[in-house]
């Protein structure tokens, strides 16, 4: 069983990286891929040996939480949380000012003693108040034996802190006995605490744009239903449907749940679950969708699949459990954010005992200094934040799009296709029907003044305004949108491929209309999949387009699978890619998708990584070997953490202005 989990109180990479190892590490969770950007745990698991309260248990020891209990209103979670954290910003910044107009004198109490003991009062209200969370965090790790970007965060501020109450009370007698100059460092350990939490507030309100296809999807969903009970209409919450009830919807509202029309004519706009523009008209026996919504006429239905069983609901469960799998390249991320913050903290040691080594005792406040700015500095987020803001965000964007991807897996796969097999009928060709109706039956098909007609021997009569081109024997026509979508993705440089069932004269027929010069023809499934095996053999990546059960083996075997979405239960199960509608335009369109995504991605990497190169040398006071006596301070190093965070969320919200 698969399920995306909601996970309460990750804030980094490593925080990520250890809720994977921890319910990895569970006796019948056969896989887990956690997201810090969704803050969700995709968990493939057998309910029969763990359950979700046996998960709840295991994350709680170690300082996080599950959301299983139903009655738990996530965004209610995430949006207490975020004010929570307004909240203590807000006195963070109070107190920072304050102590930072004390440090540089603009406020005095008349001697120094006075304003450190103040500028320290300021400070105990700051951690205890605004940071506590970092040091209870802390602490669950350190019990554990594991630690995180809260690790980082509470003992730079725990050594400036404390070296500065030695200051205030010893500082004098100790230094000054020997000649030194000494200061306190309470505005540091404040302004920390400050930015950190600033850098977190900016980097929530960035992540809700990344999560905003999803709210968008889940809004499509009415949050009451009007059922007629005992001959009278009530209205009652979306969450008490069941089966068989008999729904009444009106102009304007949004169908609450799948069913078919038991009375009434109605058109009903379904562009949101197709992408088709004009309203469909639905009659009595008619199918009609949650979260569509009716344009024209009051009608009833019955309910048939509510809750979760919708298609709607299996949208969205698609897109958060795509948004929440990991790329391969996330991966090798996660493994370097688990040895991370150890080799950080090891850092910062070595740092402060070279300054000592380099300067002796006179040093000591420098050496301090330079090993509170490297804890500071160093930014696990960023790395952490890299891959999965992107993927959120573009897999996302596919879903507005209409093109509904799986894994993230399949989202970078399809940057790197060259090759592409279409089947042909259902994929690039359609059957022409007429109300319904399949139309070449022992008929005629003629050209009258640009209008097709057939005559079935009782009389001729016009039935759809197609080009006869794109009108074969075999009663199919060539999809709208196939001839633009394949020379799309020729322009992508992918070679295309065509196979048919049909004799030679037909599948060359529509190989050439098409545009497709390479096609088989009378193929077998396992042909599809010989060709498919035989492409990559020669070093191709290959997708498979399909929309059958005879597709099945051939788009478990490519390396991206793409079904249409109105093809067969089979196909969609197997393909990592489905197609709302019959658009085959969708097909470039997630292949551009794909790049956007993969290069904002690399993009993402490379400065997190770059960031920490540089940042961490220029903290510890690499300029001073080269005679330049300067260096990152604890205060600006606590800002460049933050906006690098913050940095990185921004970048990956550039693909939702990208066309």
């Amino acid at each position: 069983m698969k399920q995306a989990i909601p996970v309460v109180g990750m804030m980094c990479a490593v925080c990520a990286a250890h809720v994977e190892k921890k319910l990895s590490g569970l006796q019948g969770v056969d896989s887990c891929a956690v997201s810090l950007a969704s803050r969700t745990a995709l968990v493939d698991y057998n309910p029969e040996v763990v359950s979700l309260d046996n998960m709840k248990e295991a994350l709680q020891g170690i300082g996080y939480d599950l959301v299983t209990e139903p009655d738990r209103d996530l965004e209610a979670i995430e949006r207490q949380s975020y004010l929570n954290l307004r909240r203590r910003v807000i006195v963070s910044w109070i107190l920072a000012i304050l102590c930072m107009a004390i440090s540089m004198h603009y406020i005095s109490f008349g001697n120094i003693l006075t304003n450190n003991i103040l500028m320290m009062i300021i400070s105990i209200i700051n951690l205890i108040y605004c940071g506590r969370q970092f040091y209870s965090i802390a602490w669950r790790q350190l019990q554990h034996g594991s630690a995180n970007m809260d690790t980082l965060v509470a003992l730079s501020t725990a050594v400036s802190f404390t070296f500065s109450v030695f200051n205030t009370f010893w500082g004098e007698s100790f230094w000054g006995s020997r000649g030194m100059d000494w200061h306190t460092y309470y505005d540091a350990s404040v302004m920390i605490i400050t930015f950190v939490l600033t850098g977190r507030l900016l980097e929530e309100r960035a992540k809700n744009g990344t999560a905003s296809s999803i709210r968008a999807l889940m809004g499509l969903q009415p949050k009451t239903a009007r059922v007629l009970q005992q001959g009278e209409l009530s209205e009652v919450p979306l969450s008490t449907i069941q089966p068989e009830d008999v729904l009444e919807v009106r102009p304007g509202e949004k169908v609450p749940v799948d069913g078919v029309v038991t009375e009434g004519t109605t058109y009903i706009d379904e562009s949101m679950i197709s992408g088709e523009a004009v309203p469909v008209e639905k009659q009595v026996g008619d199918k009609v969708l949650a979260g569509t919504i009716v344009r024209q006429g009051t009608f009833r239905f019955e309910a048939q699949q509510v809750g979760e069983s919708t298609v709607l609901a299996g949208i969205i469960k698609m897109v958060q459990q795509a948004q929440g799998s990991k790329a391969p390249v996330q991966r090798t991320v996660d493994k370097i954010a688990l040895f991370f913050v150890p080799t950080v903290m090891a850092i910062a040691m070595l740092t402060c005992v070279l300054w000592l080594a380099l300067g002796g005792m006179d040093k000591l406040p420098q050496a301090i200094l330079s090993a509170v700015s490297v804890l500071v500095i160093a930014c696990p987020c960023a790395m952490g934040l890299a891959t999965p803001t992107a993927l959120m965000v573009g897999i996302g964007k596919a879903a507005e799009q209409h093109i509904l991807i799986k894994d993230a897996t399949a989202l970078e796969g399809l940057c790197a296709i060259n090759a592409m097999v279409f089947d042909k009928t259902g994929t690039l060709t359609e059957l022409i029907m007429d109300n319904g109706q399949l139309i070449m039956d022992n008929g005629q098909l003629a050209m009258d003044n640009g209008q097709l007609i057939m005559d079935n021997g009782d009389g001729a009569k016009p039935i759809i305004n197609y080009q006869l081109s794109t009108i074969n024997y075999n009663g199919e026509k060539l999809k709208d949108s196939a001839i633009e979508a394949v020379q799309q993705l020729k322009h992508h440089g992918i070679e295309l491929f065509m196979m048919s069932g049909d004799k030679e004269e037909a599948a060359h027929y529509w190989a050439e209309k098409a545009g497709i010069a390479h096609y088989q023809s009378k193929v077998l499934p396992q042909d599809k999949e010989d060709l498919v095996r035989k492409l990559q053999g020669e070093g191709k990546h290959v997708a498979m387009v399909g929309d059958g059960i005879n597709d099945s083996q051939a788009l478990a075997a490519a390396d991206v699978s793409i079904a249409m979405g109105q093809g067969t239960d089979v196909a969609m199960e197997v393909a990592q890619v489905t197609l709302i509608g019959n658009d085959l335009r969708r097909i470039p369109d997630a292949i551009k998708l794909s790049k956007r995504t993969v290069n904002m991605i690399h993009q993402n990497l490379f400065w997190a990584f770059i960031y920490n190169l540089v940042c961490i040398p220029l903290a510890a006071g690499l300029p001073y070997l080269f005679g330049y006596s300067w260096q990152i301070t604890p205060m600006l190093a606590s800002a460049l953490m933050a906006f690098s965070s913050v940095s990185v969320v921004l970048n990956s919200l550039r693909l939702k202005i990208q066309k």
